[in-house]
């Protein structure tokens, strides 16, 4: 397993953690990847389960959230219209959500015969990002049969980093991809928790910024003063670049909230991702699918009124900051935990692990 972000001694904010610092610290969700990793082949799938059951008869309130739209997804319609998901959730790159979104489709038939004979159809929810530079995306190398291991292979426990529909993404100009991180809170006496899954693909160098070091400035002085170019052929100054990468954000929770109450939540996953130093650019699609496992919706209701719990709105700021929190230590999980990594025509995008010692022993000198 990969280091991540604590194990450098670094701490993200105020609030505890889950047992895992992760998304799956809340009960039921578990995230699956397949990752195809071959030469100018980087990508993948990841699939986030936000239960075990069968989500199309007992679908979990959920929201979609767009902070910068340069983005393809699926799904995200219905999501904001009927405020549920009824499908796992996958993550891929931008030229393959058709095909993601097909090998769901047949994956939610298998296990409901009865969609579009006897009720309605089903809405797959796929989420992209742009892989291109590492990764032979005009190739769509991703099939069927790799969407069918990614959620076969869920668990509480999954890799991050350079993995799934991470494998080919860069983040501030070193190598980005999955990451996670997760809060708890206390109302009432009960602990909740709420937790973040990031696939990350965007940001300039310059502008990294962990824990409030601006490690994006002192990575472009180590490569001029210790390294040759030769030696770091991707690691270039980026201030003339443009911003144009994007973000995915999985929020999950197990609060009792309505749909208004978890898109509010899911609004400060745009504080997290700042805090790493983001301007959110023109060209970067930074979209969040946020649900709560506390408050499910049943396809063939036994009654016409349901209950519903919510939080009381002058007890949500606990959930906001556990949300900042957890979102900003995702995205730098994501590269922390990712590779060194080589892609088509020789792009490479080194692992921020490669310079964080370095930057923490100057830092702390």
């Amino acid at each position: 397993m990969n280091k991540r972000l604590r194990d450098y001694g670094l701490t993200i904010g105020s609030l505890p953690t889950g047992p895992n610092n992760s998304i799956t610290d809340v009960t039921g969700v578990k995230v699956g990847h397949c990752t195809l990793d071959d030469g100018p082949i980087k990508t993948g799938v990841t699939a986030i389960l936000p239960h075990a059951g069968n989500l199309f008869t007992d679908k979990v309130m959920a929201v979609s959230h767009v902070i910068n739209g340069f983005g393809k997804t699926t799904g995200t319609i219905q999501i904001e219209e009927l405020g549920t998901i009824e499908t796992p959730i996958l993550l891929t790159n931008t030229l393959s959500v058709g095909q993601a979104s097909d090998a769901l489709v047949q994956y939610m038939l298998e296990q409901n015969p009865d969609i579009g004979l006897t009720t309605g159809t089903v809405n797959p929810v796929v989420g992209e990002c742009n892989d291109g530079y590492l990764n032979d995306i005009r190739g769509q190398h991703v099939r069927a049969e790799h969407v069918l291991t990614a959620l076969s292979s869920a668990d509480s426990s999954f890799a991050e980093g350079a993995v799934g529909a991470g494998t080919g993404m860069s983040c501030y100009g070193v190598k980005g991809g999955i990451g996670s991180s997760s809060r708890t809170i206390e109302l009432d006496g009960t602990t909740y928790t709420l937790g973040v899954l990031v696939l990350s693909n965007f940001g300039l160098q310059q502008d990294l910024v962990i824990d409030g070091m601006r490690v994006g400035e002192q990575i472009a002085q180590i490569e001029r003063t210790s390294r040759s170019a030769s030696d770091r052929t991707a690691a270039v100054p980026l201030t003339e670049e443009r911003e144009k990468g994007s973000i995915i954000f999985v929020l999950a929770t197990d609060l009792p909230l309505t749909e208004r109450q978890l898109k509010r939540i899911c609004k400060r996953c745009a504080v997290g991702l700042s805090r790493t130093g983001s301007f959110i650019g023109n060209g970067s699609g930074d979209v969040v699918i946020g649900f709560s496992t506390a408050n499910r919706v049943q396809h063939e209701p036994t009654a016409s009124i349901v209950p519903l719990r919510m939080v009381h709105e002058t007890s949500i700021d606990l959930a906001f900051r556990a949300c900042a929190e957890a979102s900003e230590e995702a995205i730098l999980n994501s590269m922390v935990a990712a590779k060194t990594t080589v892609g088509r025509d020789g792009h490479l995008r080194v692992g921020l692990q490669e310079y964080l010692e370095e930057i923490l022993e100057q830092t702390r000198a």
